[in-house]
């Protein structure tokens, strides 16, 4: 396990720019470190990236257990793995998140003894800095943990560490394939969903009734929540703006609703 430097971003297509911006990310090099990380603790890794054209028994298993695990992998070049890891890779790297993954049904479960009885979600929210900023809020207010997809989502490194101060480290995080089954289980505990309506067609958060256990869920920075989301919602709330500003920095509306 090592820690890269300031070395060049990969230049490939699979390596979004929200998964570029942190200074410091945690890897795992190395055919047998890849394969025992996986099998042991695939709840750490956020995406496994792989030689294009390695086609061993090795690689092929890597790629076996991340699809079982939901886990995001990417077939790249040499030179992206090298800017990864400078140190040898063998074809293999996997990009660690800086806190452990929380089982969903686990983070369901503590939601009614939080100080806070409140999941945050976070619908393909992309910028590191407003995860962590995030994060912070809701730990500092005593939530329950927060909710994010696997896949289109920031990475959760030192860039949305430092932004949450730390608090990300200790804040349950679930991480799960299909966000909007996860709202439809959550209801079915008895748990309200509210979701961040971008415009005015939510209702004014201020005059809603707000019901605990519950689940907020906010949307994509540019694109708000996604329609196949929106729908599992109970309840959609909306910051209602008493000046000519068009929109809220989702850090900001998070925090105001929270």
């Amino acid at each position: 396990m090592t820690r890269r430097k300031s070395f060049p971003a990969p230049s490939v297509p699979e390596v979004g720019p929200q998964e570029q911006d942190d200074a410091e990310i945690l890897v795992v090099a190395g055919i047998k470190p890849v394969l025992e990380t996986l099998e042991r603790e695939p709840e750490r890794v956020d995406r496994l990236f792989v030689k294009k054209g390695m086609r061993t028994p090795e690689s092929m298993r890597m790629l076996d257990l991340c699809r079982s695990a939901s886990i995001r992998f990417s077939l790249v070049s040499d030179a992206a793995l090298h800017a990864l890891c400078p140190r040898s890779h063998q074809g293999a790297v996997l990009r660690l998140s800086c806190s452990s993954g929380t089982e969903f049904s686990a983070l369901l479960a503590g939601t009614r003894t939080a100080r806070l009885p409140l999941i945050l979600a976070l619908d393909q929210v992309q910028d590191t800095g407003n995860v962590g900023a995030l994060a912070r809020s809701l730990y500092a207010l005593g939530g329950a943990g927060l909710l994010m997809p696997r896949h289109n989502s920031a990475y959760a490194g030192s860039g949305a560490m430092r932004a949450s101060a730390g608090t990300l480290r200790n804040l349950p995080i679930s991480r799960v394939a299909n966000l909007g089954r996860a709202l439809e289980e959550t209801r079915k505990a008895g748990i309200t969903v509210y979701g961040a309506a971008s415009d005015a067609s939510g209702q004014n958060a201020w005059h809603v009734d707000f019901l605990t256990p519950a689940l907020l869920v906010l949307g994509n920075e540019d694109k708000g929540l996604r329609p196949g989301v929106a729908k599992h919602c109970d309840t959609l709330l909306h910051i209602p703006m008493r000046s000519d500003a068009d929109s809220l920095n989702v850090a900001q509306a998070g925090a105001m609703l929270l």
